[in-house]
């Protein structure tokens, strides 16, 4: 396995979500980095690990073989918008403690085919998902100039120049890979030099959410999780912008049935982000069912 993972925040879902002896519910198992951590922290959980992307869950199966063999873990190819239908199938009807650990991985990122970063030349793909039919490209080249607009200043929260953006990519299709459009991002964009992060960040998230559906599938899930949690069970949600943060953090606190075990998110150490830069942005807020 030659794909180094490091998990954000392992020491503190730990704390709040490791001492879990039923079912954990691993929303998006990723390579497989916390479920191994709460594995081997907790000899008597049992975890139901769930994601979308088959390139991941090929290294998770590797990676997590002995917990598989010991009957204690089970992987599967599913979105956690359908997390209480896979819990069905496995005669379960509530578990002890949900992960969800949103976002892009660095897996990937990486992978330039997978056209999710714009510091590698892929084709505009960005699907999480390689079996779902809405590419990035079409985005790119279908949706038009409103349509365009509304995901750049929404999910992408770049306030200021989303009509603009999204012009310049209508007059500029066909637009054919993740280079092509980083390069009309630089025309459409003024003073993108001036930015503290790279100055197609916004645009490429906002195109990613919208190609997987990410904040609508977040809020299904979440108007799903008291009924899933056992009495006195935990969630935690690591997310990596405000977008998720503020959703899970409005959602916590307006749900009864949850009592919030974080006011403030918790967010990585000095430590782990020299380890690790790209937990910088990580947030992890945790709730209990009561």
């Amino acid at each position: 396995m030659s794909v180094i993972h490091v998990p954000v925040l392992v020491e503190e879902v730990l704390e709040y979500l490791g001492n879990t002896e039923g079912v954990f519910l691993d929303c998006t198992v990723g390579l497989g980095g916390h479920a191994e951590a709460i594995l081997n922290n907790c000899d008597r959980s049992f975890v139901v690990g769930l994601d979308v992307d088959e390139d991941a869950l090929s290294i998770a199966r590797e990676r997590l073989a002995r917990f598989i063999n010991e009957g204690r873990l089970k992987l599967f190819k599913s979105s956690y918008v359908e997390a209480r239908k896979v819990l069905n199938q496995l005669g379960i009807n509530r578990v002890d403690a949900i992960l969800m650990d949103l976002g892009v991985s660095s897996m990937q990122l990486e992978k330039a085919e997978r056209g999710f970063s714009f510091n590698r030349d892929g084709p505009l793909d960005m699907r999480m998902d390689k079996e779902q039919t809405l590419t990035a490209y079409e985005v790119v080249n279908s949706w038009d100039e409103e349509a365009l607009s509304r995901i750049i200043f929404e999910y992408g929260e770049e306030k200021r120049y989303s009509r603009r953006i999204a012009k310049y990519i209508v007059q500029s299709r066909p637009i054919e890979t993740t280079k092509q459009l980083v390069e009309v991002l630089a025309k459409a964009i003024p003073n993108k030099h001036g930015r503290k992060r790279h100055f197609a960040t916004k645009v490429f998230q906002a195109i990613r959410i919208a190609v997987n559906n990410e904040l609508d599938n977040l809020k299904r899930f979440l108007s799903d999780v008291p009924d899933l949690l056992n009495t006195g069970g935990r969630i935690g949600v690591i997310s990596f912008h405000s977008l998720e943060d503020r959703i899970v953090k409005e959602f916590f606190k307006k749900e009864s049935r949850l009592k919030q075990l974080t006011k403030k998110p918790i967010t990585p150490k000095e430590s782990e982000i020299e380890l690790n830069p790209r937990s910088r942005s990580a947030k992890l807020r945790v709730a209990e069912r009561v």
